[in-house]
């Protein structure tokens, strides 16, 4: 038998569509996940012009991030399970609903009710956290198997598109229209985000007559099985926490006080970030066509590459050494990004695919504000130095470790034979 193919860009042949873009279901479905993605992005950066107006305190604007973030963790396990139980497109829909529904209510509530603003910006939260896993299973859904790392690509490429250019945007909004107006906008997208995706597959038939149905536990529990069974994904969960609690943490708490004490202008900041997010860009578009012979071990190799940005804060050295490492750190999440959901799309069981997207969801998204309340006071007992160090370390000797965990190297449990998309 035949080895694995070499790593390759793949060709454009005649009997394979040159995008997965000019399919309208994805197109919809892009369409809808990338509303709620700018929807998601907006929301603080809109509030936080509320506190420049005065219209809100930055203790309510806190108040209001912390309860979004509590909604988010809380329902996306819930909607793990409502999306392997009843049908994605619905779970979308409903939980997309309730975000657009609750953004006007935060708009009106600006200035007049921090307590309704919290319930607001927690039911947002929660509306966010139930589409997350849904669309990951709904991609699987619309996308044929050996499209999805094009699709993932595009998906996360929106992301990126959107952060690079929405402060812009947003500023230019804010020149003629009023922080309420902004927030009905983006209560706008959300509306997007539940009409625009395409139908996926039925609903799974209901329990027979007399049987009873598993509860929510034991269907949450019966995802985490389903995750155990695969060395790869939880190796690599291991790997992505540790870089978000550690290095993501940390450059987010350092390097504004690098930029402003070792370099004395806050355009580092500004340079740096951006620098990722163009890096993010390119990474994107690289794996969309780039398929690597040890799929596992190339996605783990670009996690570990975020270790060089804690790295270049930690070590004195100019300008352009910190910019070019968080470019490096940018390519590497998105080689990591997109085939890590590709083979969570094709390696876990359909049925619980929702599932087990949420507990990656809840790791990696729960232990990022605990990286940060931990991160400051870090500092401040040790200096910035020895944390950064620590987390450089943490960065690239975790994901060395994954690689090391069985079925790695492929993110598969069947080895080489299912990694390569050659199915169009």
């Amino acid at each position: 038998m035949a080895g694995p193919p070499a790593s390759t860009l793949e060709p454009v042949t005649a009997d394979r569509p040159r995008s997965v873009l000019r399919e309208v279901s994805f197109l919809r479905l892009w369409a809808g996940s990338t509303a709620s993605g700018l929807a998601t992005w907006a929301m603080p950066f809109i509030l936080g012009l509320a506190v420049l107006h005065s219209a809100i305190t930055p203790t309510a604007l806190g108040l209001v991030l912390a309860v979004r973030t509590v909604g988010f963790l809380i329902a996306v396990p819930v909607g793990g399970v409502l999306a392997d139980r009843w049908s994605r497109r619905s779970v979308v829909l409903w939980s997309s609903l309730a975000a657009a529904v609750a953004t006007p209510v935060l708009a009106m509530s600006l200035g007049r009710s921090v307590a309704l603003m919290a319930v607001a910006g927690a039911v947002i939260g929660a509306g966010q956290g139930a589409c997350r896993p849904a669309f990951q299973a709904l991609t699987a859904e619309v996308v044929r198997p050996g499209r999805r790392q094009q699709a993932n690509a595009a998906m996360t490429l929106a992301v990126r598109v959107t952060t690079l250019a929405g402060p812009a945007l947003a500023a230019l909004l804010a020149t003629v229209l009023d922080v309420p107006t902004l927030l009905l906008g983006s209560g706008v997208l959300w509306l997007a985000a539940a009409l625009l995706p395409p139908r996926g597959k039925p609903a799974p038939a209901p329990a027979p007559d007399g049987a009873e149905r598993p509860g929510f536990a034991a269907e949450f529990t019966d995802g985490v099985r389903e995750a155990r069974r695969h060395p790869w994904f939880l190796g690599g969960l291991v790997a992505l926490a540790a870089v978000i609690a550690t290095g993501y943490s940390a450059t987010g708490v350092v390097l504004p006080m690098v930029s402003r004490d070792r370099y004395g202008t806050e355009a580092v900041l500004a340079t740096a970030v951006t620098a990722y997010t163009a890096g993010a860009l390119f990474g994107a578009l690289l794996i969309s066509r780039w398929r690597p012979r040890f799929q596992g071990w190339a996605a783990l190799a670009a996690l570990a590459c975020y270790g060089f940005a804690p790295l270049s804060l930690w070590l004195p050295g100019p300008v352009a050494l910190v910019v070019v490492a968080y470019a490096v750190a940018g390519v590497g999440i998105e080689l990591f990004n997109v085939p890590w959901f590709t083979a969570i799309q094709r390696e876990v069981e359909p049925r619980r695919l929702a599932r087990v997207s949420s507990l990656d969801f809840m790791v990696s998204y729960g232990l990022a504000p605990v990286g940060l309340a931990l991160i400051a006071p870090a500092v401040d007992a040790f200096g910035p130095g020895p944390v950064l160090g620590l987390c450089t370390l943490v960065c690239f000797l975790v994901p060395a470790g994954a690689a090391l965990v069985p079925t790695a190297r492929h993110f598969s449990r069947g080895g080489a034979r299912s990694t390569p998309e050659a199915v169009a």
